[in-house]
């Protein structure tokens, strides 16, 4: 009986470490959720408007000078992260300029871009406003002091009536 006691606890050791290592394939497959840091937070800054957006928006009763405040939020989701690596990210921002001139000029903005370990960020996607609709070109970089972030961007947004120049930044706290 003992050699067949051995054989059955032997065969039960062999399963346990067979299923364990086909097991330890298919759990690695699965990758670590990424660590994620949401710079989503209030913007602020300014926006230079050619001669033809101002013209345009002229045409609809908005009397506004070149240069125009802007305020606002950004909501941020990433979608992919890579340890060390780069970060995908969508963003949406949420602005109303010309508040310093008595006018609401709203803005959305739907940027998809790249931002990179040390907090170097490009972007692009669609802006909305009363001057119509563009593409909106983004870059910038992110000071980290502390917990506090800095995000400072530059955007060119080019269109049909002419090009808008913005200077945007604001602030986040890490948790």
């Amino acid at each position: 009986m003992k050699p067949l006691l051995l054989t059955c606890m032997l065969a039960t050791l062999a399963s346990a470490v067979h299923a364990q290592a086909l097991a330890a394939p298919a759990s690695q497959q699965i990758p670590p959720e990424a660590k994620t840091v949401s710079l989503a937070g209030p913007r602020y800054g300014f926006t230079f408007l050619s001669d033809g957006i101002v013209e345009r928006l002229r045409k609809d009763d908005i009397d506004v000078k070149n240069a125009i405040s802007q305020f606002g939020w950004q909501f941020e989701k990433q979608f992919y992260s890579r340890e060390g690596g780069p970060t995908v990210l969508n963003e949406w921002v949420l602005l109303a300029g010309g508040l310093d001139q008595g006018v609401v000029l709203p803005s959305f903005n739907w940027m998809v871009g790249l931002r990179t370990r040390d907090g170097a960020e490009f972007g692009i996607g669609p802006n909305i406003t009363p001057a119509g609709v563009a593409l909106a070109m983004a870059a910038g970089v992110t000071f980290r002091a502390g917990v506090l972030n800095i995000p400072m961007n530059f955007a060119v947004v080019p269109s049909k009536n002419g090009l808008r120049v913005s200077m945007l930044s604001g602030f986040t706290l890490r948790k």
